[in-house]
């Protein structure tokens, strides 16, 4: 992972990512998590701490090498994708949800991801030749990688809401193309081992995916949330952002490494079929009326801005 292309291109695509992801929030999404109490809380729970806890059990159950397992637990730690405000709104989800929580996650990501990543470091990696150890450097990195281009989208799209909504879509096909072309090569150059990684990963992601989405579905219906609201927690936190976790795992100046982007990509590709699938389910054993793909409380404007949110692979 030493190519001029990731060396300098990576870092850049990243900061787009993050900018165009600031250029789809606003402060109402921000303010909105009042008018969901209760769902919000079910879904950053499950988000912050059931689903990393349930990755650590599949990756110590499996026995994975430790660059495989840091990069389960760095997709674990991944906020919701954007993605899951699409499938949200086709299954009948409530999508004035998914924005609130898609929000309060990117900016909670900030500090719960470097944490998380930099814990599994220390711990799967201290015993390798390889060993990155508890960095508050590479911490600081991820924080201004992160939080600075979404802070600066939402500036721009506090003071220019017209160019923001007209290049939402620009930046997301501009970041995501220069993103396939980085992951393309890395793949190649590691070429040899790829099956291999699959092999070793693709159970646990499977395994990891489906109780993500169970988890969004169930515990929220289990804290007596309607199913609209449960369509949309299973989708958020069932729908990690795979292409921030990839970014940060083949990024020369955080993690560098091919491996630890493996799961993010399996997953990527395994997330679309299982969505679907679980949507299609949700939606045929769905209470009578709940089918709709209305959404209370969003905009038709606001319903554009989620579907159009860059950075998502999955």
């Amino acid at each position: 992972m030493d190519s001029p292309l990731t060396a300098y291109l990576l870092p850049a695509v990243l900061a787009v990512i993050m900018y165009g992801l600031g250029l789809g929030l606003t402060v109402a999404d921000f303010r909105r998590v009042a008018a969901y109490p209760r769902p919000t809380a079910v879904a950053l729970c499950c988000q912050l701490v059931l689903l990393p806890a349930a990755c650590l059990g599949l990756v110590l159950a499996f026995d994975l090498g430790p660059e495989l397992a840091v990069g389960m637990m760095l997709l674990a730690a991944s906020p919701g994708g954007t993605m899951a405000n699409i499938f949200s709104h086709l299954f009948g989800g409530d999508v004035a949800l998914n924005v609130t929580l898609t929000a309060i996650n990117s900016v909670i990501a900030v500090v719960t991801l470097p944490i998380v990543v930099n814990l599994s470091l220390d711990h799967f990696m201290s015993g390798t030749d390889e060993a990155l150890g508890l960095r508050f450097d590479k911490t600081l990195q991820v924080f201004l990688v992160v939080l600075v281009p979404v802070a600066a989208g939402m500036f721009t799209r506090h003071r220019r809401p017209g160019f923001a909504e007209r290049s939402t879509r620009a930046v997301k096909v501009t970041a995501v193309a220069a993103l396939v072309v980085i992951i393309v090569v890395a793949v190649v150059a590691e070429r040899n081992n790829v099956v291999g990684y699959l092999a070793d990963v693709g159970l646990v992601v499977v395994l990891f995916a489906t109780i993500s989405l169970a988890t969004g579905y169930g515990a929220t219906r289990l804290a007596r949330g309607d199913h609209r609201q449960s369509v949309a927690t299973c989708f958020e936190v069932g729908m990690h952002n795979t292409t921030l976790s990839m970014a940060i795992a083949l990024s020369p100046s955080l993690l560098d490494s091919t491996r630890m982007a493996i799961p993010s990509a399996v997953y990527a590709v395994v997330m679309f079929v299982m969505a679907l699938s679980t949507g299609f389910l949700l939606r045929r054993f769905a209470p009578g009326g709940s089918t709709t793909t209305g959404v209370a409380g969003v905009t038709p404007l606001e319903q554009r801005q989620s579907a159009d949110e860059p950075g998502d692979l999955a």
